[in-house]
């Protein structure tokens, strides 16, 4: 009688992914010291992804969340994990980052519980440390990191190509856009779909609407919406100091889209003016002021994994003085 082995389970799954991205983007952390958060689901594994790279310690920082659990909860998650990946030795969960710990520190994760990273922060870093930002260049938030700060005390900060091949974020945009489309019951398969997008996520959210059966056309502002039979309009829109669909891009879409439902993927919304123009806004609660309506970690951990996985390299690379031969998935700042 034939045996059949069982199925791997979540965790090991999740281990061969993170050992498949250490690999794929190079990353060599031996003998560092790492300073991010311990997190739950998906980004339990960031500390992990450390310590497996060869991290000599990593100091995480675990906090109680209203959405994602207590630091409890953080600190259960990423032990286990560690401890199924043989590194809980090198793991330090803390309920606060000391001066001690940031003066050791050579790389700093801009992690949420990091944010904001201030200049008494900074202060405390080595002028050695590299800060890694698990976003592009392009995307950089001034509230969450105080660059003149960095660059007054030379710690060099270090945004990650997501559009590498090794690390390949970009293309889950298009399916991450989908599911927030399915959670909102729009039927993507017959609809007509304005995208407004004025930034690299474009080509990838257009790609994954057009393949699951949407016709959709891009435009880098709302009033250039024409009249059509819109069922959606999609902003992803690169957030600023003000709200990127505001009154008067909702004024205009009331004439030329008006029974269209609005979906946040990005980009900030005026949603009283939605209201008052009749939209139907999902989500229904709107994210924090410049972040994503919905998050990667929607897909499960492979997104989280690569992005992290790239943001650590990238902050390697910046410590150790730039990029390596064949290497672009630095993108220093």
């Amino acid at each position: 009688m034939l045996m059949t082995a069982p199925p791997p389970s979540a965790t090991t799954q999740l281990l061969a992914l993170i050992d498949r991205q250490i690999a794929a983007t190079g990353l060599d952390l031996s003998g560092l010291n790492v300073v991010t958060e311990a997190a739950t689901g998906a980004y339990a594994a960031t500390a992990v992804i450390a310590a497996r790279a060869g991290a000599r310690i990593v100091h995480a920082l675990a906090r109680d969340t209203q959405n994602h659990g207590s630091a409890a909860d953080a600190a259960r998650e990423v032990l286990s994990l560690a401890a199924e990946a043989g590194v809980a030795d090198r793991i330090r969960i803390v309920e606060r980052v000391t001066p001690d710990m940031f003066a050791q520190c050579d790389i700093l994760t801009n992690s949420g519980h990091l944010r904001p990273i201030t200049a008494e922060t900074i202060r405390l870093l080595p002028a050695r440390a590299a800060i890694g930002l698990m976003f592009e260049d392009w995307e950089f938030r001034d509230t969450d990191l105080d660059l003149a700060a960095c660059r007054a005390r030379g710690v060099k900060v270090a945004a990650v190509n997501e559009r590498h091949p090794a690390v390949g974020v970009f293309p889950f945009l298009g399916p991450l856009c989908v599911l927030l489309l399915e959670d909102a019951r729009a039927d993507i398969s017959t609809a007509e779909i304005a995208l407004l997008c004025d930034n690299p996520f474009s080509p990838f959210i257009a790609a994954g609407l057009d393949q699951a059966g949407a016709q959709v056309r891009v435009f880098t502002d709302p009033l250039q919406v024409p009249d059509a039979d819109w069922s959606v309009v999609v902003v992803a829109l690169t957030p600023g100091a003000h709200d990127r669909l505001d009154a008067a891009g909702l004024a205009h879409l009331s004439k030329h889209a008006p029974r269209a439902l609005i979906a946040q993927f990005w980009g900030d919304i005026d949603r009283e003016a939605a209201r008052r123009h009749g939209f139907a806004v999902w989500p229904p609660s709107p994210p924090r002021r410049g972040h994503m309506a919905i998050l990667l970690n929607a897909l499960g951990p492979e997104p989280i994994v690569r992005l992290q996985t790239g943001g650590l390299r990238a902050a390697e690379l910046a410590f150790r003085g730039g990029h390596s031969v064949g290497q672009d998935i630095l993108q220093p700042m």
